[in-house]
């Protein structure tokens, strides 16, 4: 699908969408809450799924009487009663789910990341391209945030010129061990499919590429599993990527430090723009470097240089704006903010960051998918945690458990 030429499922856009949303945890329940509450217009919260008939007493304390509740999916999304679904689920599940949504001729908008790995989240995009008229997405909400807005268009512009290099720290995702206890399900291959790549940093993943355009074309990467905590799963993560222009890029992350820093660095030949404390700020060259190098006949002379505070417009809009994006698009055909297609492009950094450590070397993209399932099965094989176990309470939207955020 065309995420420019986005259609309805039928000829005529639907008045209101009937939207069902399945898995109610701490995501899906605030999701369906806000469908419920009137914010997203032209969106009726129609259903919502949990295969635990105790969140069946959730939906009748939280939700109207004339929400549906299901504890099978499939049965729900070929009901008739809705028109899209809206998929909370674990990450593993998310590529199964949407395929049985598009064979229904369902709209979908799935929760980051995409999935866990890129050779499921590859099928679900064949299946998307193998139903036209089912609108696609990802939520991606960081790109609703006018910082980032404001980068991907300077970029894109040509303002700060081509791209040479990326550094990002992120590792303000600390996380105590009393976190990873309260869940037997969390920081494992089994239940989440990895740590802080899959967990905490889908969105800066995606925004790397989705701001420069860029995809890399080998990544060397050191993660560390347990390093801080006694978990499987990598908590600390230093990556190195190389591009075809020449350019590279450093990304750094944990959920072992604190305190921690958010600092995104993106230079190019015409200047170096920083985001940190959710401030932007370009410096801009006069002229690009070549230019002023191919001129330039002293010693130490440096391009003229100018700090510019690049004023940002608009407010983050988050979750609910993705979600009224998305709704727009099934009724007006507004082109998406974020297509959920674009999630495989994150992944694919993600899983080549760990490939990369399995491996001890370089991995070369496009990546080696068979490659990398049959090294995540190996570790899930021997995972604390197995699918199908009891449901932790964390799960359980904080309004019910009344603990648990």
């Amino acid at each position: 699908m065309n995420p420019d030429l986005t259609a309805s499922s039928s000829t005529t856009s639907p008045a209101i969408v009937r939207v069902g949303v399945i898995g109610i945890g701490n995501m899906g329940s605030t999701h369906a809450k806000t469908l419920l509450s009137g914010a997203i217009p032209g969106a009726e919260l129609a259903a919502v799924c949990d295969i635990r008939e105790s969140m069946r007493l959730w939906a009748a304390k939280q939700l109207s009487p004339h929400v549906a509740f299901w504890t099978d999916s499939q049965q729900m999304m070929q009901s008739g009663t809705i028109d899209a679904v809206l998929l909370a689920t674990p990450h593993d599940d998310h590529a199964r789910q949407a395929m049985i949504a598009f064979q229904h001729g369902l709209h979908v908008l799935v929760e980051k990341p995409a999935g866990v790995s890129t050779a499921q989240v590859r099928q679900m995009n064949e299946a998307a391209a193998a139903a036209p008229n089912s609108v696609f997405a990802i939520m991606y909400n960081q790109r609703t945030n006018p910082v980032y807005r404001k980068l991907r268009e300077l970029i894109q512009s040509g303002e700060l010129g081509e791209i040479r290099r990326m550094n990002w720290i992120i590792t303000t995702w600390y996380r105590p061990q009393s976190y990873y206890d309260s869940g037997g399900w969390r920081a494992t291959w089994g239940g989440e499919g990895g740590g802080v790549l899959i967990n905490q940093c889908p969105h800066q993943l995606d925004l790397l590429q989705w701001t420069t355009g860029m995809m890399p074309e080998r990544i060397r990467a050191f993660c560390r599993f347990g390093r801080y905590r006694d978990i499987e799963v990598e908590d600390d993560v230093t990556a190195y990527a190389e591009y075809a222009n020449g350019a590279s890029a450093v990304f750094i992350t944990t959920t072992g430090e604190a305190p921690g820093t958010n600092r995104l660095e993106m230079t190019g030949d015409r200047g170096k723009i920083v985001i940190e404390n959710d401030q932007l700020t370009f410096w801009r060259l006069r002229e690009s470097e070549p230019e002023f190098n191919s001129r330039y006949t002293g010693k130490f002379g440096s391009p003229e240089c100018w700090q510019c505070e690049i004023p940002v417009e608009g407010e983050e809009t988050g979750h609910p704006g993705i979600i009224r994006n998305w709704i727009d698009a099934i009724r007006y055909h507004t082109p998406l903010l974020s297509p959920g297609e674009e999630g495989i492009h994150g992944l694919t950094l993600s899983n080549a960051m760990l490939l990369s450590t399995w491996k001890d070397g370089w991995v070369e993209l496009p990546l080696n998918e068979q490659q990398f399932t049959d090294e995540l099965e190996q570790r899930r094989q021997h995972s604390v945690y197995k699918p199908g176990t009891t449901v932790e309470p964390e799960d359980v939207p904080a309004d019910l458990s009344g603990t648990f955020k």
